[in-house]
């Protein structure tokens, strides 16, 4: 089991969790101009802290979105700019890992929200930006993980999987269907990343309280590849 919420707690929280809960893997927001939170706590630090206390680390980069997208990210992506914006982007997720010290084979995965799919050229333009990512990533010796909604940003990547090239090594799905697994009740072909390669974002805004600690996460199946911090 694996958890995330958007600002990294403190090393105490974390290892209060850690002692009393059922959950061995938190997600970390590393970087990437549309972060929504601040990350007071996370530093090479606190990496090491709860990295030594067990913690296994999942890094996230929110990079930019679609133009198709309705929000006010700051950092949107065109057709013109997609693999130019892809592969800085990319750089910069390494960056920012490399500094966390999550070390060469660590996954980075890319926070995709929701956007229209139904927009063709806006799918291409997303799919140019991601492949230009996970190729930056490769060239680091990172795996490339993405992260996207199972109606909307990881469906267009599942169903140009086998078609276009350099697309995510790994795929961490938001289906909020309660179930802790990323087997049962997989939403695209039981083909697609296999060999433990899944997260399965099941539930939101559950409030749990473990050690004395209370936190509010997004609850997550885990089955995939995680930051090397030793």
């Amino acid at each position: 089991m694996a958890f995330d919420t958007c600002t990294a707690p403190s090393s105490t929280r974390m290892s209060a969790w850690r002692s009393a809960g059922p959950y061995g893997a938190a997600a970390v927001y590393i970087g990437g101009r549309n972060r929504g939170c601040a990350q007071p706590q996370l530093t090479a630090s606190w990496v090491r802290s709860v990295s030594a206390g067990g913690w296994k680390l999942v890094p996230i980069y929110v990079g930019a979105q679609p133009p198709c997208q309705d929000s006010g990210n700051p950092e949107r992506l065109s057709a013109s700019t997609a693999a130019s914006l892809g592969a800085s982007d990319g750089a910069d997720a390494v960056a920012d890992a490399e500094a966390l010290g999550m070390r060469a084979s660590s996954a980075v995965y890319l926070d995709m929200e929701s956007y229209d799919t139904g927009d063709a050229a806006c799918v291409s333009a997303v799919l140019t930006y991601i492949q230009a990512w996970d190729k930056a990533l490769h060239a680091r010796g990172y795996w490339a993980g993405f992260y996207g909604f199972t109606s909307s940003s990881a469906a267009a990547v599942a169903h140009a999987e086998g078609v276009t090239p350099d697309l995510p090594d790994a795929l961490w799905y938001a289906r909020y269907d309660g179930a802790d697994s990323t087997t049962s009740g997989f939403p695209f072909s039981s083909g697609l990343w296999t060999g433990h390669r899944r997260g399965h974002q099941y539930q939101v805004g559950a409030k749990e309280t473990y050690g004395g600690v209370t936190l509010t996460v997004d609850r997550d199946a885990w089955d995939a590849p995680v930051a090397v911090t030793s």
